[in-house]
């Protein structure tokens, strides 16, 4: 029924929340080459984190509209697989924001008897939910589509940076609607706090909604995160109303709290097609609208959707790949998208974003734009190991813009935060490596950002305990300054204190990159104490069983130790696993086991975890594997199979990555990052990338004129385009020679004709430009 719209709230409340932004620029494509075509976005989606399958949006992208299947679930406890599950048959909506800890704004199109609420999955005539077929769907880089089969709706969705464009094509019906449900918990973000939306007198709809993660509900106990939108419809409605859960009020134009939702309702004919175009904010209403007419006011749906595929090419395109065997392709290509999907835009157009206290902050402008983005991100438990690493060497800019943006968190907190949803301290696992990541960067030339408040940040992240609030991560350091080792307090103790030999490991390896730092910048009496901090792992190693085990308060090694046992001393793995997490000073763990007996251990470890598939086997679950000898998996070993590099066999790394290239990543849906493992914001697609390019940096490029590690590339050709903000060089290139699935063995190296003595390379020389030849065989060179 229409009535009368009451718009006085609309214009007052809607209107004060406000805030302001940022925008990245892209560089032309340089090719007509189509790199989209390899990225499969289905691929390990069956238990897939919130930001996974989100096709529509384009890289590092805030508006993220995508289907999901079971995103009402919630996230409980902060990191359960929630969204988009490849298993599922039924969509319960459309949401537009997917990132870690954040998820809201959800659109459904639907006709015929009004339902309000999602439903479940066993019931999808229980709610609004519709039945869909995959041979009904379509995703690729930058457009997603589907056909709502109970409804008989085509769903289309792609976006701009900040703005998320919506098709739906309808069939005749007196009773054409879209629900936008607000209120209600959704993904990765935890319960509804606040949230409204209303009809306005020009026909937009927006509100807002506030919720509470469960990882900031952890580490920034009473903060929240809110997200604002901005909705133009290019179809006025007949009719409306709001709704809380399955309360219904017709002809209502506003509605405010947890649960708000609103509906609109037209006539349409067969095949008409209505577009949403949806601005979206962190900081508020006013805002959401500004990034619409900055990026969407004069744009429509077909070239919105070109613009995001071009957009996607020059991204891929940056490195190109020439090889045989296309799955590898397709692998390759799929992991490089989700390694530039996760950990997207936070702030506007005009700078404006979400500062860590809950305002609004504005980045310095130079001639009305910002001097760098603010992003939304994952904790880096890890990614020092893939993304950083890949970020650097192909995407430089991002990472200077990461690091500023982490930097922005530490002016406003005091603090770096290792996690920040919405500049909220979300570290999930309560580690903290952002300074070894600003280390990273410095030591590859990438110093664009404030050098002396960087190192500030990265040392007292590093060495100081007073006051630190939760989110900052390491609460344990204390005793790791103090003691030079964290002991574990017993098994009678909480269970989150018990990760005391796990994080001795972490922290010394964060020290030694800060001490790297710190000797470059002529701080020696810090350089001398983070680097007596980086010895760390050397007070845990047992030489009698040669492995890192935890101590106790009285400095004695535990009793009834099992190195199989996860979460006594270590976390989210084993002492067989953290024992090889030395990456600071492979050489004296290898000295202190013995060569001979390193690479017996080692090559033995490979062997019997190939028969779990490298992990947690066919086990669907982000935490299979925790008790194996080696888990591909997760973070804590994926530096693992490139110490072979370090020993007397440096062909045992290219055995080993190339199996675990071949075997672990699959191109299907279950079977896709190992089987439903936990791909954190594009991690494990990323360790793909860079190993399957044959280089790798087991100390995250932390070390001083860092090297990268040589191994076995999968390709015939590889060419990387570099920065020249950053780089001398224009082009790297990788070519191998008689390369194949049984010539995986590098029989001899060379870089610009000159050959390598050693499996490494420094990073400066790749960066300079130039040629890195591989010549292959069947069999390991002559010791």
């Amino acid at each position: 029924m229409k009535r009368p719209l009451h718009f006085a709230w609309c214009l007052t409340a809607l209107a004060g929340l406000s805030g302001i932004s940022c925008q990245r620029g892209t560089e032309k494509a340089e090719t007509q080459k189509d790199f989209t075509q390899y990225v499969d976005p289905w691929i390990g989606t069956a238990h897939c984190r919130w930001f996974h399958f989100t096709p529509g949006a384009r890289p590092f992208g805030m508006a993220k509209p995508a289907p999901s299947t079971s995103g009402h679930l919630g996230n409980r406890s902060g990191w359960e697989a929630v969204g988009y599950d490849y298993r599922d048959t039924s969509i319960e909506g459309f949401p537009n924001f997917h990132e870690f800890q954040v998820g809201g704004v959800v659109l459904m199109p639907t006709n015929g008897t009004l339902k309000t609420v999602p439903g479940e999955a066993a019931d999808p005539d229980g709610g609004y939910r519709s039945r869909f077929s995959r041979e009904n769907e379509t995703a690729r880089c930058g457009y997603y589509s589907v056909l709502l089969s109970d409804y008989g709706i085509r769903v289309e969705l792609t976006a701009t940076d900040r703005v998320a464009f919506h098709r739906y094509t309808y069939p005749a019906s007196d009773r054409s609607r879209i629900l936008f449900d607000i209120g209600n918990r959704q993904g990765e973000s935890g319960a509804v706090k606040d949230a409204a939306v209303c009809l306005t007198p020009e026909g937009r709809v927006e509100g807002f909604v506030e919720t509470e993660p469960e990882y900031v509900k952890t580490y920034q106990r009473g903060g929240s995160v809110k997200m604002y939108f901005s909705a133009v419809l290019d179809k006025k409605p007949s009719g409306w109303g709001t709704f809380r859960g399955t309360s219904i009020q017709a002809g209502a134009a506003q509605c405010k709290g947890p649960g708000a939702g609103l509906w609109i309702e037209f006539p349409t004919q067969e095949g008409e097609q209505v577009n949403v175009r949806i601005g979206l904010s962190y900081t508020s209403i006013e805002n959401a609208r500004n990034n619409f007419q900055a990026e969407a006011e004069n744009l429509d749906f077909d070239r919105a959707a070109q613009t995001a595929h071009d957009t996607w090419n020059d991204c891929l395109g940056r490195i190109d790949v020439e090889g045989k065997n296309h799955d590898d392709l397709v692998k390759f290509y799929t992991g490089l998208y989700h390694a530039t999907l996760g950990r997207g835009l936070c702030s506007d157009v005009n700078g404006a974003y979400p500062r860590n206290d809950g305002s609004v902050g504005q980045i310095e402008l130079r001639d009305g734009r910002p001097l760098h983005a603010h992003y939304n991100t994952d904790a880096m438990w890890g990614g020092f190991w893939n993304l950083s690493q890949l970020w650097t060497l192909a995407y430089p800019e991002y990472l200077s813009d990461f690091i500023k943006s982490q930097l922005l968190v530490y002016r406003d907190a005091g603090w770096l935060g290792d996690g920040i949803a919405c500049s909220r301290f979300v570290s999930g696992v309560g580690t903290n490596y952002i300074g070894l990541l600003i280390a990273a960067a410095y030591n590859c030339g990438i110093r664009d950002f404030d050098v002396d408040l960087g190192y500030e940040a990265a040392r007292k992240n590093e060495l100081e305990w007073k006051d630190r609030p939760a989110g900052a991560g390491k609460a344990d350091i204390r005793a790791f300054i103090e003691r030079g080792y964290i002991p574990y307090p017993g098994d009678t103790a909480h269970w989150t204190t018990h990760f005391t030999a796990s994080h001795t490991l972490e922290y010394s390896f964060s020290a030694y990159a800060v001490a790297q730092m710190a000797r470059d910048l002529g701080h020696e009496e810090d350089y001398e104490k983070l680097m007596w901090l980086s010895h760390g792992w050397e007070r845990l190693y047992d030489s009698l069983s040669g492995l890192i085990v935890p101590r106790g308060l009285d400095g004695q090694f535990i009793a009834n130790f099992n190195p199989t046992q996860s979460s006594r001393g270590f976390q989210e793995g084993n002492a067989y696993q953290y024992t090889f997490y030395v990456p600071h000073d492979a050489p004296k763990l290898i000295e202190k086991m013995d060569v001979h007996e390193f690479e017996r251990r080692l090559d033995s470890i490979f062997t019997l975890s190939r028969r779990s598939v490298f992990g947690g086997g066919k086990k669907i679950d982000a935490f299979a594997g925790l008790e194996a000898p080696y888990n591909h998996g997760n973070q804590p070993c994926l530096h693992i199979p490139w110490l072979f590099n370090y020993t007397t066999k440096p062909w045992l790394t290219q055995k080993w990555v190339r199996t675990i290239l071949d075997e672990f990543y699959g191109t299907e849906g279950i079977h896709g990052y190992g089987y439903g493992q936990d791909e954190d914001q594009g991690q494990l697609g990323a360790w793909y990338v860079i190993s399957a390019m044959g280089l790798f940096d087991v100390k995250g490029l932390s070390g001083p004129d860092p090297t990268l590690g040589i191994g076995s590339p999968l390709f015939d050709r590889i060419r990387i385009r570099l920065d020249p903000r950053y780089y001398p060089g224009q082009t790297l290139e990788i070519h191998t020679v008689n390369g194949s699935r049984e010539n995986r063995y590098v029989q001899r190296a060379s870089f610009e004709r000159r050959p390598l003595p050693t499996p490494f390379i420094p990073f400066s020389d790749l960066t300079a430009g130039g040629t890195l030849l591989l010549e292959m065989g069947p069999e390991p060179p002559e010791a």
